[in-house]
């Protein structure tokens, strides 16, 4: 069976208010505040900047674990806020149609990602989403904005927090040769995927511009296993995302991913021409 999850315009594709990140960052007010401190200050004690620190207190961000780490002992050494941020919701701002696959995602033991229109959003700096994020129509409001990116930051601790899902991205090259949000921006993401496919769980291959035809013409997809051994396929579109659940069809992508790992370069001449890209 194939489902059309796709959402139009309205409240089934804006992002939604996580109740966890408000209160975490309530908490984190009155500490700062009882502390006395101004948002600049604590900044300076976490190394963030102030307005960090006011996105986290108003609950538009995800606080990062190193943000959570230095701000303890900077607010009295309570334990409240290591243990509050244990329970914060996992999915603030994600569309309605994509909720189904980021449950799935979320434990998936391997994820496939196709993608020719823009890098994605697990490989994704918060500089290069917020350049997609600010030029999207109709636009997004500061709050949305910040939400969108806090949902986006959460989803990608997947791939250091589970190390036992492999993670395989096949980019274009020309995802890289556009240079989205100018020259540095794009430095800066190149120098964050290498990072990235340092890691053991993760697979960065570049299909190469040389290439002139190859098994994904007919756009991104991505593809996942679940702890059951069980497929699923997710394609996005403009206004929404097509899910698929019939193994007839999500062996159609598998069997178009497979061709394409072999025709797009290997590992290493991917990673090489990265670094060659970064240096130009």
């Amino acid at each position: 069976m194939v489902t059309d999850s796709t959402a139009g315009a309205g409240a089934g594709g804006e992002p939604e208010c996580s109740d966890s990140l408000r209160t975490f960052g309530a908490v984190v007010q009155a500490l700062r505040e009882h502390a006395g401190l101004s948002r600049a200050e604590l900044g300076e004690l976490v190394r963030f900047s102030k307005h960090t620190v006011a996105s986290v207190e108003l609950g538009r961000r995800m606080p990062d674990p190193v943000f959570v780490e230095r701000a303890e002992p900077a607010l009295g050494n309570t334990g409240a806020l290591r243990k509050a941020a244990a329970h914060l919701a996992r999915q603030p701002g994600l569309a309605a149609w994509f909720r189904q696959w980021a449950r799935l995602e979320a434990t998936a033991i391997s994820l496939c990602t196709y993608e020719c229109r823009l890098i994605p959003g697990l490989l994704q700096t918060e500089a290069y989403a917020r350049t997609l994020f600010v030029n999207r129509l109709p636009p997004l409001g500061d709050e949305q904005i910040e939400a969108q990116w806090v949902a986006r930051a959460e989803r990608q601790r997947l791939l250091r927090e589970r190390q036992n899902t492999a993670f395989s991205f096949i980019l274009e090259e020309h995802l890289f040769l556009r240079r989205t949000g100018g020259v540095d921006v794009t430095r800066e993401l190149i120098g964050h995927v290498l990072e990235l496919a340092e890691l053991r769980n993760v697979e960065v291959q570049v299909m190469p511009l040389e290439r002139t035809a190859h098994a994904g013409m007919a756009g991104p997809m991505q593809l996942l296993e679940t702890p059951e051994a069980r497929w699923f396929a997710y394609n996005e579109g403009q206004r929404g995302g097509l899910f698929f659940s019939d193994p007839k069809e999500v062996s159609v992508l598998q069997m178009r991913y497979a061709r394409m790992r072999s025709q797009a370069l290997s590992l290493e001449d991917s990673l090489g021409l990265l670094q060659q890209m970064r240096g130009a």
